[in-house]
Order: structure tokens, then C-alpha cells, then sequence
């Protein structure tokens, strides 16, 4: 059970799941009372079978990643089977992958001087809406989240859907980056999309690709670079405050990271190799095959 120092049960504060998708896997959430927030705060019970599921979570999302994006809808949904509730799964597996956002920003370095205008307008309601999206998810009731769990993963899987006709909208040409003028819709938007960024997250990059555009930017390697420090500090502000809720599984999530950093590496390899379009049909159909399972695991319970 979770509690406050004082002693008084918090509903809106996640407890454990009670039906784990795989039978030979439990897990066991402990609130340390008088524990600093730093401080591990949940506890997996781990066997074989699950190190070595959380492991190839973590190698496919990297891959994933690397070369198209949307690692999170192969992560967060392997701990939802694992058992362990959505709130928890959503906090672990963002600190997770944030390792490979920043790997990829070291390779963007050099095109960072560029984008340093857009950062500027771009960069306060991002962290922001990210800060407010992390704390939304703290405040929202575990079962109301573990409802909204498939729907969440379908919002995400149809963004990647659309990702090649946002592309072809919105993204054209090889122009350079230009100044930024006052378009406060456009960052109004944007601290929306850090919203749902600090919420959930999945499918914050082909949201922001499609701002960006609209804005007139069409240089696409500047337009990952935004992405990438945009989406990485909307994950690291909300991860941030995942940690200080103690609402991370610690062992979890080195795990997924442990998988994650040769998946990185591999996507790199395979990106020379495999069109994109290839896997971004793979994150699809993974998508909407997991949204269909968990559609039925919740009917059936």
C-alpha cells in the first residue's frame, strides 16, 4: 500500500495491479514511509522469463528508435503485461529511454548552433507543459489510468499512421532554418503537445515534425534536432518529477535501458539497411495489436 508520511492513504497515488498479464510473474510495491523521495519507492520481484522480456523490450524499442521512433509503444506496454500498473509502467519506462534521446542529440551536435533561435521560443512551454503533463498523470486514479492504458497506446499508433502524410503535408525542400517570428499559436501548441508529452508521450515527435513545418521550417535534419532536444527535455522534466513522487522502478528500468543502449546501436546499423517505412509498418501493426490485447484483457476482467 502507498501513504503519506502522515499515514493517510492517497487514492490518486498507484497501488499494485492484482491480475498480472502472465501468471509466473507478481510484483510487489513498497512505500518506504520515511524514505527520502530519491530513494527506491517500488519493487519488482523479478524471474527469468521477465528480465529477459524487460531486456528485449528494451533492445526493440532502442532499434525502434533509432531508425523510425516509438520504442514507448513496445516498453510501456510490456510492463502493463508484466503486471505492473500504468502510472508506474508510464514513469519507468520514460526514464528508461531517455538515455538514447540524448545519445542521439550527441550525434545532432553539430547542427545544434542552427536551432539555438527556435530553442528559445520553444524550449519555456515545453518544459513546462511537460512539468504540468507529469503531474496530471501523479493526480490521475490508477483505475482511471489503466482504463485509458489502450487508448493512450491507439492515439499513439494511429500518430505513426499518419506520420508519412504529416510528412508529405507539412515537411518538404531542403531550405535552411530560418528566424523564428512571435507565432504564439504555434507555441501555444507546443506546450500542448509537452502536455501530452508529460502525460504519456508516445508520438510527440511526428507532432511536433508537423508544428514545425507549419511554422515553415523544411530542414529536416534541423527539424530532428528541435525534435529531439524538445521531446528529450519534455521526458527528462517529467522523469524528473517521476523520480521525486518515487514512481520509478529502479530495477525495471535499468533493465529496459540495459536492452535499450544495444538496441540504439543495432537501429544505427540496420537504419544503412531497412527503410524506415518498413519498420514504421512494424510499430503500426505491433501498436494495434497490443491495443486489441489489452482491449480484451480489460473485457475479460
Amino acid at each position: 500500500m502507498l501513504t503519506h508520511k502522515m499515514g493517510h492513504t492517497n487514492p490518486h497515488v498507484p497501488g499494485p495491479r492484482h491480475t498480472p498479464f502472465f501468471p509466473r510473474s507478481h510484483l510487489s510495491f513498497l512505500f518506504l514511509t520515511n524514505t527520502p523521495p530519491l530513494r527506491l519507492a517500488y519493487s519488482m520481484h523479478l524471474t527469468l522469463i521477465s528480465i529477459l522480456a524487460l531486456l528485449a523490450a528494451g533492445i526493440l524499442a532502442g532499434l525502434l528508435n533509432a531508425i523510425a521512433g516509438g520504442g514507448t509503444i513496445v516498453t510501456f506496454p510490456t510492463l502493463i503485461f508484466l503486471g505492473m500498473n500504468g502510472i508506474v509502467a508510464n514513469a519507468t519506462s520514460t526514464l528508461a529511454l531517455i538515455l538514447g534521446i540524448f545519445g542521439s542529440l550527441w550525434g545532432y551536435r553539430h547542427h545544434m548552433a542552427s536551432t539555438l533561435p527556435w530553442l528559445r521560443s520553444f524550449l519555456p512551454p515545453s518544459i513546462l507543459g511537460g512539468l504540468l503533463g507529469g503531474i496530471l498523470l501523479t493526480k490521475t486514479p490508477v483505475r482511471t489510468f489503466d482504463i485509458l492504458v489502450p487508448y493512450l497506446i491507439l492515439f499513439a499508433t494511429l500518430l505513426f499512421m499518419a506520420q508519412s502524410f504529416l510528412i508529405r503535408r507539412f515537411i518538404s525542400g531542403t531550405q535552411e532554418i530560418r528566424e523564428p517570428s512571435p507565432h504564439w499559436a504555434a507555441i501555444l501548441f507546443q506546450f500542448f503537445i509537452s502536455l501530452y508529452g508529460g502525460y504519456f508521450g508516445a508520438g510527440i515527435g511526428i507532432l511536433m515534425l508537423a508544428t514545425l513545418g507549419m511554422m515553415g521550417l523544411h530542414h529536416i535534419v534541423e527539424m530532428n534536432v528541435l525534435k529531439t532536444f524538445l521531446g528529450g527535455s519534455i521526458n527528462l522534466i517529467a522523469a524528473l518529477y517521476f523520480i521525486s513522487k518515487g514512481l520509478i522502478d529502479w530495477p525495471t528500468a535499468l533493465i529496459i535501458a540495459a536492452g535499450a543502449v544495444p538496441g540504439y546501436y543495432l537501429g544505427a546499423l540496420f537504419s544503412r539497411y531497412m527503410p524506415a517505412k518498413i519498420v514504421r509498418h512494424a510499430v503500426v501493426l505491433i501498436g494495434l495489436t497490443l491495443t486489441l490485447v489489452i482491449f480484451i484483457q480489460q473485457i475479460w476482467k
